[in-house]
């Protein structure tokens, strides 16, 4: 059963290979990310039954949510300004995952897919897409059922700024994605290295308010948190479903120009080591 993902992607990538018909190299690389999104899903998911696998996506993040609400519910007042602590954290805590998966699950891209690059329409660049994608399309479907769960029981939650929710999102997705790309390399240049990485991605998570509002910390302290670009996209998302939340610290240009810089250094990464990362040991 281990090998039914490989076995299934070889094949596609097979029947994508010997076709007669001409494609630009812009179609054959989505067949190969499709092929491998697929693939992801399957090895993700195919261990037991897909509807539990869909369930736990949604379960892990809402045990979470959970366990913050009762701990922070009696100063919640003081840590989120106009702004119920849940629907703040559902905000924070479902996109940060989406990026901090995206981030790490990359780090393996490569060993994972070795023996695919052998297939001349498989590059490294694709399985880093397709894993990025599927993080990206089941956490914004959590997303969308956390915000409608807390709709119906009731609380405020403003549609008036829907287009700056999902600029955010895709923005996000696209800082995440020049990340991963960064980490693909660094996994492929050292697994101590990666190790190294995922602990700093752990010490992120208290350094991008997820847990507390920017508004909460000293000024002399907040200062160096803001150079870290993801809570600057977060402030936005949160102020898109609570319109009263205040955003004066944070800067959306700041994050463009931060999600422009890391995907150019991201490809530049990937471009330098593309061929070392396709050779097969």
């Amino acid at each position: 059963m281990a090998m039914w993902p490989v076995f299934l992607t070889c094949m596609t990538l097979a029947k994508h290979m010997t076709s007669r018909v001409r494609r630009s190299s812009w179609q054959i690389q989505l067949a190969a990310i499709r092929a491998l999104f697929w693939r992801e899903v399957q090895t993700r998911f195919g261990s037991y039954d897909l509807r539990l696998g869909y369930l736990w996506v949604i379960l892990s993040p809402g045990l979470q949510i959970l366990f913050m609400v009762l701990l922070f519910s009696f100063i919640k007042v003081r840590v989120v300004p106009h702004m119920e602590y849940a629907l703040f954290l559902v905000a924070g805590m479902i996109p940060w995952m989406m990026f901090a998966n995206c981030a790490t699950r990359s780090l393996g891209a490569v060993s994972a897919n070795k023996g695919l690059f052998n297939y001349r329409p498989v590059l490294p660049i694709d399985a880093v897409i397709a894993r990025s994608a599927l993080e990206g399309l089941l956490y914004f479907n959590v997303f969308i059922v956390f915000l409608a769960g807390l709709w119906w029981l009731g609380y405020d939650i403003s549609l008036s700024n829907i287009p700056l929710l999902c600029m955010s999102w895709i923005c996000l997705w696209l800082f995440s994605v020049g990340v991963a790309l960064i980490m693909t390399v660094i996994g492929h240049w050292s697994d101590e290295v990666a190790n190294f990485i995922r602990i700093f991605i752990r010490i992120m998570y208290f350094t991008s308010g997820i847990l507390y509002s920017l508004h909460v910390l000293p000024v002399e302290y907040l200062k160096y948190v803001l150079w870290n670009p993801v809570p600057h996209v977060l402030e936005y998302m949160r102020y898109a479903v609570a319109p009263n939340y205040p955003i004066d610290h944070v800067s959306y240009p700041y994050f463009l120009q931060s999600m422009l810089i890391v995907i150019f250094l991201g490809l530049l990464l990937y471009r330098a080591n593309e061929r070392n990362m396709m050779t097969t040991q």
